[in-house]
């Protein structure tokens, strides 16, 4: 072993004896390179030049593709976003939202609010909706007149704070929603027209009507009196002028009107940030009552809210059924599904910014307003979220039955 260890130390490397001399070799292999050059396309030289902030100006990008999903969202979205983010400002920091209402920013609001509404309201399709008009008395009867009647039954749920059940008991009487019961309408690919004109006269005539349903029902339950000439001429001036004023605007001037109509979605957005605002000082006016109700009793107020939307839907949906039954059937104006689905969203729907007006004017007749309007908005929220599932579920139906019938 120690041989052989010796005798590999001690023997040299063998020489290999090339047939060509190294300089020459050398001279060769370099010619080579120079006559041979390697063949780059020009896309490859300039990728492989990029410049570097072009590459980190990439990176930035796809680091940054995370916000367009929550971007959309928020704007998808906007409405519930401001009102809860409203109440929420509220109770977290109320000084702000107290010197605001100092300032009667409410009142700012509220005209903001209805200019918005007056500007936005088309009412070119109101004649479209005349060949429909039996649905049509049907929703303005089922708004105005039947659907407060859930009012008393409402009031009969024991609940402390007892602002929570009036609230929502007043939040039955207003009329439909100024916007998305017509959204959902067309988004259902039900009678449009016939939802705009239902939402138009319901709010105008409302406007009349509200004073009336609310002492007949609710006042007498709780035991107030309600000067009902006044709260008409309030209302008539908080609410009516303003969207009388919005809609003599539109009216008057055809590029406004253009330019509102190519751009709803700011104004919607508009109208979402006024009517939070709402909410804000209410509820940072009534802060201090609000940490002191109980967690359960608002989740029973949102519970009830919910039960007074889905029985809105079943009497409603009961009723239009009765009225195709005994008018002709399946021939009747009332079986038409675009009108159907039209009655039912409209009128089974109840708005909060003419709510949060009818709140204000009364003055604290029925207790803290921050109290009445916060299960209101918790019931606006739900509402508008249960019929955007009906309505997506008539469309998926919709679009199977025609694919059904083109195989």
């Amino acid at each position: 072993m120690a041989g052989t260890i010796q005798s590999l130390i001690l023997t040299p490397p063998s020489i290999v004896t090339s047939p060509f001399p190294c300089r020459k070799t050398c001279c060769l292999f370099s010619r080579s390179l120079r006559i041979n050059p390697p063949r780059r396309s020009i896309s490859t030289l300039i990728i492989s030049r990029k410049p570097s902030d072009e590459i980190h100006g990439s990176d930035l990008a796809n680091g940054l593709n995370w916000t367009k999903p929550l971007m959309n969202f928020a704007s998808n979205n906007f409405l519930p976003l401001a009102l809860t983010s409203g109440v929420a400002f509220g109770l977290v920091n109320p000084t702000l939202g107290c010197l605001a209402d100092k300032c009667n920013l409410s009142k700012f609001s509220t005209f903001g609010i209805f200019v918005v509404s007056g500007l936005t309201l088309r009412s070119d399709a109101i004649g479209a909706a005349v060949k429909a008009w039996p649905v049509g008395l049907f929703g303005l009867s089922s708004i105005l007149f039947f659907t407060p009647y859930f009012s008393r039954i409402i009031l009969l749920i024991p609940l402390q704070p007892q602002e929570f059940v009036t609230g929502l008991a007043i939040f039955s009487c207003m009329p439909t929603t100024l916007s998305s019961a017509v959204a959902l309408t067309q988004l259902a690919g039900g009678n449009s027209a016939l939802a705009l004109a239902m939402t138009v006269l319901s709010n105008l005539l409302g406007i009349l009507i509200i004073p009336f349903s609310i002492s007949k029902f609710i006042a007498v339950g709780v035991g107030v009196y309600v000067p009902t000439a006044q709260l008409l001429k309030s209302l008539v001036l908080t609410l009516l002028v303003p969207l009388i004023l919005g809609k003599v605007l539109r009216e008057s001037s055809r590029g406004l009107a253009n330019f509102v109509d190519h751009n709803r979605r700011l104004f919607s957005k508009i109208n979402a940030v006024f009517l939070s605002l709402v909410p804000w000082m209410q509820v940072s006016r009534s802060r201090s009552l609000l940490i002191m109700v109980k967690p359960a009793a608002f989740i029973v107020a949102i519970g009830m809210g919910m039960l007074l939307h889905l029985g809105l839907l079943a009497f409603n949906a009961l009723a239009i059924r009765s009225l195709s039954a005994v008018s002709g059937g399946h021939k009747s104006i009332f079986s038409k599904k675009e009108n159907a689905q039209a009655a039912l969203l409209v009128a089974s729907q109840k708005t909060l910014p003419v709510m949060v007006a009818v709140v204000q004017q009364l003055g604290g007749a029925f207790g803290e307003s921050g109290l009445l309007v916060l299960p209101c908005v918790a019931a606006h929220l739900i509402q508008i979220v249960l019929d955007s599932f009906l309505a997506n579920f008539w469309l998926r139906k919709e679009l199977s039955s025609n694919t059904a019938k083109v195989a």
